[in-house]
C-alpha cells in the first residue's frame, strides 16, 4: 500500500486528507490493492456490486455487452480514477455493466460501504470522504450527459467532431492525444470502426484534422 500512497493522495476521493491520514483511512475502508492482466475482468455485468474501484497503474474500462457480444464502452478509467462507485452508493441489485483491464493495471478496492457510513471510530476525515465522493458522482454525472451529447449527433463525423472538441477544450490545445485506439474509439461512439476510419479519412482531406493514431490535431 505503500507503494500507491503519492497516486492516491491526488485521487479525488482522498482530497483534502493528509497523507498520515490517508492510511488510517484505507484499513477503515478495507482496501486492498490487486493487479490485473489485460482483458481481465474487475467487476462482472450480474454481479452484486460490493466494492468501489480506484486505479493506480493501466486503465480500466466500463463496458457493456448485449445478447450477441457486441461491446459499447461507456467510459474509460485511468490512474488515479475512481470506477464503480455509481452502481455501489445506489445499492443496485446487480451491476449492469462490467469493469475489465484495457491494460496490465493495479487496482484499490475498497467496500463502499465503509466509505458512505461513519465507522465506529467515528474518523474525522470521514465527512470529507463523503463530501468527495458525491462531488465525484455530481461530476461523473456531467461527463455522461456530454457523452449523449456526442452520441445524440447526426452522424458519424458529428460525432467524432463532438467528441475530439470536447477533448481539444478539457486539454485547452488543438493538439492532443486520445485514451483510445480506433476499436475503442467506435465502441465509445457507438459506429462502426471501418465507416468510422473512412470518415476519418475525408475529414483529413477536407482539412478538418490530421491524426496518426491516437494523436490528434483540429484545424482551424
Amino acid at each position: 500500500m505503500q507503494n500507491y500512497l503519492q497516486i492516491l493522495s491526488t485521487c479525488k476521493l482522498f482530497e483534502s486528507i493528509s497523507p498520515s491520514d490517508l492510511l488510517t483511512m484505507l484499513t477503515c475502508l478495507s482496501a486492498s490493492v490487486r493487479s490485473y492482466i489485460k482483458g481481465e475482468f474487475i467487476f462482472s455485468e450480474g454481479e452484486a456490486p460490493s466494492r468501489v474501484g480506484v486505479v493506480l497503474t493501466g486503465s480500466v474500462h466500463i463496458i457493456r455487452e448485449d445478447f450477441y457480444g457486441s461491446r459499447v464502452l461507456l467510459t474509460v478509467s485511468e490512474a488515479p480514477d475512481v470506477f464503480g462507485e455509481a452502481f455501489a452508493c445506489a445499492e443496485a441489485a446487480e451491476l449492469p455493466v462490467s469493469a475489465v483491464a484495457a491494460s496490465d493495471c493495479a487496482v484499490l478496492l475498497c467496500d463502499y460501504r465503509r466509505i458512505v457510513k461513519s465507522c465506529t471510530n467515528a474518523c474525522e476525515f470521514h465527512a470529507r470522504l463523503i463530501q468527495n465522493m458525491l462531488n465525484i458522482l455530481a461530476n461523473k454525472n456531467l461527463s455522461l450527459t456530454r457523452k449523449l451529447e456526442h452520441l445524440t449527433q447526426h452522424n458519424t463525423r458529428e460525432k467524432l467532431l463532438s467528441y475530439l472538441s470536447e477533448i481539444a477544450r478539457l486539454t485547452g490545445n488543438s493538439r492532443f492525444t486520445i485514451p483510445l485506439n480506433r476499436q475503442e474509439l467506435a465502441d465509445y461512439l457507438a459506429v462502426e470502426r471501418s465507416a468510422m476510419s473512412a470518415e476519418l479519412s475525408r475529414m483529413k482531406t477536407d482539412g478538418l484534422l490530421t491524426y496518426e493514431k491516437n494523436k490528434f490535431e483540429l484545424l482551424p
